[in-house]
C-alpha cells in the first residue's frame, strides 16, 4: 500500500512514513494510491463481529505490512478498551428507519477519540521501534485538541502543542485541554479564529528548516491514519443495520470535512452507501459548494456548534483530488488560486458527480436549538448542538422511503451544557470521571496570530536534543 499527495509532486510513501509525516512536502494531503475493496460476501462475513474485530479487518489493508499483525491487534484492542460502552460506537434508534451513531463514549466525550486513541498508540509503537521522537503540532476548534492530548499525554517520544482559538471553544472543551498538566503537553490560545490556527500549523509544516529541526508531525485530520480509523465506524454501523442487503445513508455534521470524507472512503471500499448528507452550521461553505459548485470563503461566525466554525475545510482537498481525476498539478493550481482569491469553482460535470453522492443542508443556531428541543420531546434523547446539526440536515434530506439513515452523534451533550439547557431547560451533567473538571488547575499560553512567535515558543519548549 502506497500513498500519494493530492498535489502530485511529493514522493509516494508507505504507511509508517505517512503516519509520521502528516502533511506532504508539497503541501498536499496523502491518500491511498488505490482503495482496498470488500465484496458483498466479505461484508456479510463481518456482520455480528465486535467493533475491534471489524476495525482490524477494515484497517489492516492500509498498513501494507508496516506493523506486524499481532502488534496491530494489540494496539487496536488497547485503543478501544478506553471506551465506556462495550459496543464502542453504539447505534440508538430514534425512528423506524432513523438511527444516531453515538461516537462520544471515549475518554474526552467526542468522536475524535475514536481515531486519536489509536493514533497515539501508533505513534508510540513506531517511534519506540525507531528510537525516535517527534513534535506534534495541531489546531483544534474544540474536540481534536483534548482527544489528541489525552492520547499523547506522558508519552516519552512525543511533545504535543495544540493551538485553539482564544475564547471560541466551550468552557468544557477548553478545560479538557488546559487541565492536563503533563510536561509534554502545551496548550496555546491563539488570538484568532480556528482557520488562523489551522493556517499557522500548515505554515509550520511548510517551513522545511523548522519542520526538520522540530521533527514535526500532525494529529489533525490531515494525518491519513485518522481518516483510516474513522472509516471503521461507518462499516460497523452499516453492517449492524443490514448492509450490504439494505440501502443505507449517513448524515454527518462537519466543518473540516474529515469525518464525511471517511464515509466517502468507506463507499470506495465497497460499503454500499446511497447518500452522504453534509450538515453545516451558519458557517456553511460546504453547503454552498454542494449547491453551487463554488467554494468561497466568508467570515467565520461564532455559533452554538463551535467545532464546526470553519471556512477552510482542509480535508475537502482529498475529495477534490478525485473530483479532478487525481490530477495533482491541477489540485495544486486550484488550491493556490483558492488561497490567493478566497474562492474556486468546479465545472458542471464535476459538480454533478459529487451531487450524485453528496447532499448538503445548512442548520443555523435557531434551527439547531429547535432540533434539540424536538428530539428531546419526541424521544427523551438529549443531543449536543453538533449532533443536532446532523439530525437537522438528515430531516431535510431527500431520500427514498426504504433507505435506512444514520446520523452521527459527535459529542456528549454535557460538553455544551448552555446550548442544551437553553433548548430543553435541562443541564446535562458530566460523567463521574470528569465531575471535578471545573475545579482542576488550568495551564495555557496566549500567543498572537504570528508564525515567528509560535515557532519561538515551540523551539523553547520542545525536548528534542539539538533542536533549533
Amino acid at each position: 500500500m502506497k500513498y500519494v499527495s493530492t498535489r502530485g509532486s511529493a514522493p509516494s510513501l508507505d504507511f509508517e512514513q505517512v503516519l509520521l509525516a502528516g502533511l506532504a512536502e508539497d503541501g498536499g494531503l496523502y491518500v491511498p494510491e488505490s482503495w482496498p475493496h470488500f465484496s458483498a460476501d466479505d461484508l456479510r462475513a463481518m456482520r455480528g463481529l465486535p467493533y475491534v474485530e471489524i476495525a482490524k479487518r477494515v484497517m489492516t489493508p492500509f498498513l501494507g505490512g508496516a506493523i506486524p499483525a499481532a502488534d496491530f491487534a494489540r494496539i487496536v484492542e488497547e485503543s478501544y478498551a478506553t471506551f465506556e460502552h462495550k459496543a464502542v460506537t453504539p447505534l440508538k434508534q430514534l425512528d423506524q428507519d432513523f438511527w444516531v451513531l453515538e461516537l462520544f463514549h471515549g475518554p474526552t466525550l467526542a468522536f475524535k477519540d475514536v481515531a486519536l486513541q489509536l493514533l497515539g498508540r501508533l505513534f508510540d509503537h513506531v517511534l519506540t521501534r525507531r528510537g525516535e521522537r517527534v513534535t506534534i503540532v495541531g489546531a483544534t476548534s474544540g474536540d481534536t485538541g483534548s482527544a489528541a492530548i489525552e492520547a499523547c499525554r506522558d508519552r516519552a517520544a512525543i511533545d504535543i502543542f495544540i493551538l485553539h482559538p482564544k475564547g471560541r471553544t466551550s468552557e468544557v472543551q477548553r478545560r479538557q485541554m488546559t487541565t492536563v498538566l503533563s510536561a509534554n503537553v502545551h496548550n496555546i490560545a491563539l488570538e484568532g479564529t480556528f482557520d488562523d490556527c489551522q493556517d499557522q500549523v500548515k505554515a509550520m509544516f511548510n517551513d522545511p528548516a523548522f519542520r526538520a529541526a522540530q521533527r514535526l508531525s500532525a494529529v489533525n485530520s490531515i494525518n491519513w491514519a485518522r481518516i483510516m480509523a474513522q472509516i471503521v465506524y461507518y462499516f460497523a454501523a452499516g453492517l449492524a443495520i443490514g448492509a450490504p442487503d439494505r440501502r443505507i445513508a449517513f448524515s454527518v455534521p462537519t466543518g473540516n470535512f474529515g469525518n464525511v470524507y471517511a464515509a466517502y472512503a468507506a463507499k470506495q471500499m465497497g460499503l454500499p452507501i446511497e447518500k452522504l448528507v453534509v450538515g453545516s452550521n451558519r458557517n456553511d461553505i460546504l453547503t454552498r459548494f454542494f449547491q453551487s459548485g463554488e467554494m468561497k470563503i466568508a467570515g467565520v461566525e461564532p455559533s452554538l456548534s463551535p467545532s464546526m466554525d470553519i471556512q477552510v475545510s482542509s480535508n475537502f482537498e482529498r475529495l477534490l483530488f478525485d473530483m479532478l481525476d487525481r490530477d495533482g498539478a491541477l489540485v495544486a493550481e486550484t488550491m493556490k488560486g483558492f488561497r490567493a482569491t478566497g474562492g474556486f469553482a468546479v465545472g458542471d460535470n464535476q459538480l454533478g458527480r459529487a451531487k450524485a453522492l453528496f447532499e448538503a443542508h445548512r442548520v443555523d443556531d435557531q434551527q439547531t436549538g429547535a432540533v434539540i428541543r424536538a428530539v428531546h420531546g419526541e424521544t427523551g434523547e438529549i443531543l449536543d448542538p453538533h449532533t443536532a446539526v446532523g439530525v437537522g440536515a438528515a430531516r431535510a434530506a431527500t431520500l427514498d422511503a426504504d433507505v435506512a439513515l444514520v446520523s452521527l452523534a459527535c459529542a456528549h451533550p454535557a460538553k455544551f451544557p448552555d446550548a442544551v439547557e437553553a433548548a430543553t431547560g435541562l443541564r446535562p451533567a458530566l460523567p463521574p470521571r470528569l465531575a471535578d473538571l471545573f475545579e482542576r488547575e488550568e495551564r495555557l499560553t496566549v500567543l498572537p496570530n504570528d508564525l515567528a512567535a509560535l515557532q519561538n515558543f515551540i523551539s523553547g519548549k520542545t525536548r528534542l536534543k539539538g533542536a533549533a
